[in-house]
């Protein structure tokens, strides 16, 4: 019995770190169907991170599932906040990495108490940076002497107007633009992140970006519709130009998505279901953290309260 109890004993037999790799070896091999690969690294770095706690704390190179609890939880927060210099909302996303093993493991009965019951993370909300119209403007007449300036001015103002994330005008293709039954063009593309579909109509401006760029040796070679440099050197040169256009404001390639989401279509009246069809959002409540509420918005529907009160004197 006591042989059997320490042996063969379903509880017993799984452990935290053996389940975590095999966890993320499937969401590895679903990469392009259920998963992208900045989800399956983060799953990975969890479990790294979850093995060196546990050889800090507990002297041990893995721990039985059984094992955990409460305290192995709050422990393991701290240490990502102290240890690893993680940030608040940072040390969330690796909770919910260890949250979904302990999930799978009582779901399949591999364990029967919840370490995570009664416990609540609240994350900080993010202050993201947007350009004002006046910030746009004054970007996009900047003559820069430099190609590689111009080249990520025309990038960035291109998703500025339609709201794509970095890697999804990076892998932006000719078949990706349709026209419509009245003749009207349009980006229809699956995003690289959640494979949820972007139907956005392409205003003038990035019209003739694209036409400016159709001829760029980058874009003949490659078939993409603009020549995108790397994230790192797009980041890098936003910098620059951030410099030389007089802006006070950390830009970086997301940038241009929130400016797209606050300044480009909420502020201007369009509605939040469609601000959410055009970034490909699959929940309204994802979008409502891209786009926040304007101070032109608030004073736009507050003059029409004034004007009722004014009719009605």
């Amino acid at each position: 019995l006591i042989m059997d109890k320490l042996y063969s004993c379903e509880e017993g037999r799984y452990t935290l770190l053996n389940v975590f790799r095999k966890h993320n070896n499937d969401c590895r091999r679903l990469i392009g169907i259920d998963y992208v690969q900045i989800t399956v690294s983060r799953f990975d770095n969890c479990c790294k991170y979850l093995g060196h706690f546990i050889q800090k704390q507990y002297g041990k190179e893995d721990m039985s599932l059984t094992e955990l609890n409460g305290e192995f939880v709050r422990n393991f927060e701290i240490y990502l906040k102290t240890t690893r210099n993680c940030q608040q909302n940072t040390v969330i996303r690796y909770m919910k990495g260890l949250k979904k093993i302990v999930n799978l493991a009582i779901a399949n009965d591999w364990m029967h108490k919840n370490p995570f019951a009664g416990i609540r993370f609240q994350e900080k909300e993010v202050i993201r940076e947007v350009l004002t119209k006046e910030e746009i403007e004054r970007m996009m007449c900047k003559e820069f002497a430099l190609p590689r300036l111009e080249y990520v001015r025309d990038v960035f103002i291109f998703c500025v107007f339609t709201g794509m994330a970095y890697v999804d005008v990076n892998n932006l293709r000719q078949e990706h633009i349709v026209r419509d039954n009245n003749d009207d063009l349009w980006i229809r593309k699956a995003r690289q992140k959640t494979n949820n579909m972007c139907n956005i109509p392409l205003l003038k401006i990035p019209q003739l970006l694209m036409e400016k760029y159709k001829n760029h040796p980058l874009c003949t070679k490659t078939g993409a519709l603009l020549p995108v440099p790397s994230n790192q050197k797009m980041n890098s040169y936003l910098k620059e130009i951030a410099d030389f256009c007089g802006i006070q404001k950390n830009l970086t390639t997301h940038t241009a998505r929130h400016t797209f989401a606050t300044v480009v279509a909420l502020a201007n009246g369009v509605s939040m279901e469609n601000i959410a069809k055009m970034l490909g959002h699959s929940d309204i409540r994802m979008t409502q953290r891209y786009a926040k509420v304007m101070d032109s918005s608030i004073m736009r529907d507050m003059e029409n309260v004034d004007k009722l009160f004014k009719s009605s004197e």
